[in-house]
């Protein structure tokens, strides 16, 4: 899942112009960037509607707004831009998370049910974008059309993982850590089976990015929440910061190194 599984000659179509695929290499420093985005996510979204006292439905429009601003930003730049990229992912965990509490808290849907529907809307997503594209591959991210597959894609992850997240560890009552720990387990397995016996890439990747989501959120809340419910009682505002800090130093840290890389492969091409 690190690395693309070597392939044949891709379709014309699948062949991405150098410089423009919209989103990220998987390298182990996107797998660190995206755990700490969802976990941010899970606290963040907790933060503003219970800390802040703004509420689920009034913090659901406002970070919903915030994210389609973010999402134009990262359309109109046609490439990957780490800053931009990350700064949509980042406020998409946190929406993905609001629209599972809505759903539950607000409209009394039961975790059960919005678990299954979210696991529907995902495989509807790839089923038409498989369909469109033939290919779920994201490293051919390079027109608008699959890029809105691709955020469709996400958003819907982050509430699957959302829901998930909280049907084990508080409806089958397992707890934030063991909760954690058991995802922790199956991408492990995941990553097993990519590297031993050859799982296709594309689907590892996609399990392994749906997993992380529920992993993050556990350990988050494992954070975040008082003792008496599980946590360890560093409260949200402590631990969005902390985790912001370390997205902030990861987007840094990749902006330099794309610069470093665009620069060597222009001046390997001037030789």
């Amino acid at each position: 899942m690190l690395s693309p599984v070597a392939q044949p000659a891709a379709p014309a179509r699948n062949r991405v112009p150098p410089g423009l695929n919209r989103v990220p290499n998987v390298t182990v420093d996107f797998w660190l960037i995206k755990l700490m985005a969802v976990t941010m996510g899970e606290t963040a979204a907790d933060y503003l509607a219970v800390n802040l006292g703004l509420g689920l439905t009034v913090t659901s429009l406002i970070m919903t707004g915030i994210l389609v601003v973010a999402l134009i930003l990262q359309f109109a730049h046609k490439r990957y831009v780490p800053w931009a990229y990350w700064l949509a992912v980042v406020l998409i965990s946190v929406v993905g998370t609001l629209i599972t509490d809505n759903l539950v808290d607000n409209f009394g849907v039961r975790l059960e049910t919005t678990t299954i529907a979210f696991s529907i809307a995902l495989a509807a997503t790839f089923a038409v974008w498989y369909a469109s594209e033939r290919t779920l591959s994201i490293h051919t991210i390079f027109t608008t059309r699959r890029e809105i597959f691709y955020w469709l894609a996400i958003l819907f992850t982050f509430s699957l993982g959302t829901a998930a997240g909280d049907l084990v560890a508080e409806k089958f009552d397992m707890g934030y850590l063991t909760t954690g720990l058991l995802f922790g387990g199956v991408i492990a397995l995941i990553a097993f089976a990519y590297y031993v016996f050859k799982l296709n890439g594309i689907l590892a990747f996609w399990l392994a990015y749906i997993l992380t989501r529920p992993l993050g959120a556990s350990f988050g809340d494992l954070l975040s929440q008082p003792v008496e419910y599980g946590g360890l009682g560093f409260g949200t505002t402590l631990t969005s910061i902390i985790f912001l800090a370390c997205i902030a130093a990861l987007v840094l840290y990749m902006t330099l190194k794309k610069d470093v890389d665009e620069t060597d492969e222009i001046l390997l091409q001037s030789e």
